[in-house]
Order: structure tokens, then C-alpha cells, then sequence
């Protein structure tokens, strides 16, 4: 018997504690100031989408305390660069014609790409090769560095983004 009353015990405090949860729950329009909800974009969401993403956020959050907004800041905060925690691959075209790299010693050649991004090479790497909107991928590297692979080229370029 005192192991079935301990289960039930257990139950009961988990429920409670999930309904506790479920309670403290504050929407997005109640965590953000006026200014962060407009970033966010979430002003352009109908009242229905709205109550929709507040409803998926208390299911899979509930209760958990907000987190202070300063610490929620990206460490580079240039608009549209990524911050340094985000080292996602990126995977874009070079908008309109790559005439090789590295030519000039004294300027670093820029990659201007399709998604609007901008990135230079950093490394003294040549190449000499004719494409025209060729695919790269640029994936994050050792001590925060990046390098950009052309499609079908076997040689990575290490860049840095500056736009």
C-alpha cells in the first residue's frame, strides 16, 4: 500500500505542477516590449495566427521563466549579420559572374551572393576559373572563421562576411 500511495503522490504533484505551469504562462504580446514584438515581425499576424503561436509556445513551454532580454542578445548586433552563436551553413549563388579569386595581392576579391549577403576573402588562396551563378556554401570553421566551398570546385576559400 505505501508504494501505491507514493505513486499517487507522485502523479498528483506532477499534474499540479503542470498546472501551475500552464497558469503562469504569459503570451508574447505580455514578455515583449512594443518595440521587440514589431522586430519580431509578429505585429503583421492576425489575431488567429497570433493566439496560435502564443498556444504552441504554452504547450511546449508552459511555465518556464522568461528570460532577460539583454541576455537574449546577439554578441554582433549589425543588422542582418548573424551573431556569433549562430554558425549555421549557408547555401547561396554568387550573384552573376566569378572571375576567379586572389588575382590581386593588395585587394581582397568580395563575393557578392543572391541572398544579399557579401562576404571577402581572407586567405591568400588563388583561383582561376569562369562561372556564372555559381552555388556556394559557406560553413563555419575553426576559431569562429568561415570558408566558401563553389559547387563542383574542389578548393575552400577562407572569407569573412562584411555585409
Amino acid at each position: 500500500m505505501p508504494v501505491m500511495l507514493s505513486s499517487l503522490l507522485g502523479v498528483l504533484l506532477a499534474v499540479s505542477a503542470a498546472s501551475l505551469a500552464q497558469s503562469q504562462f504569459s503570451s508574447l504580446e505580455e514578455r515583449m516590449s512594443e518595440a521587440e514584438f514589431r522586430a519580431a515581425g509578429l505585429h503583421k499576424l492576425s489575431p488567429e495566427e497570433l493566439a496560435a503561436l502564443n498556444a504552441w509556445l504554452k504547450a511546449r513551454l508552459g511555465g518556464i521563466p522568461e528570460t532577460p532580454a539583454a541576455s537574449l542578445a546577439p554578441e554582433d548586433d549589425r543588422i542582418g549579420f548573424p551573431a556569433r552563436t549562430d554558425r549555421r551553413v549557408i547555401v547561396s549563388r554568387i550573384d552573376g559572374e566569378l572571375n576567379g579569386w586572389g588575382q590581386d595581392p593588395l585587394r581582397k576579391t568580395r563575393f557578392k551572393l543572391q541572398n544579399g549577403q557579401v562576404w571577402e576573402q581572407v586567405d591568400t588562396s588563388r583561383g582561376d576559373l569562369k562561372l556564372v551563378d555559381p552555388v556556394v556554401t559557406i560553413e563555419p570553421a575553426a576559431l569562429g572563421s568561415w570558408l566558401m566551398r563553389i559547387e563542383d570546385y574542389n578548393q575552400r576559400i577562407r572569407v569573412r562576411r562584411i555585409q
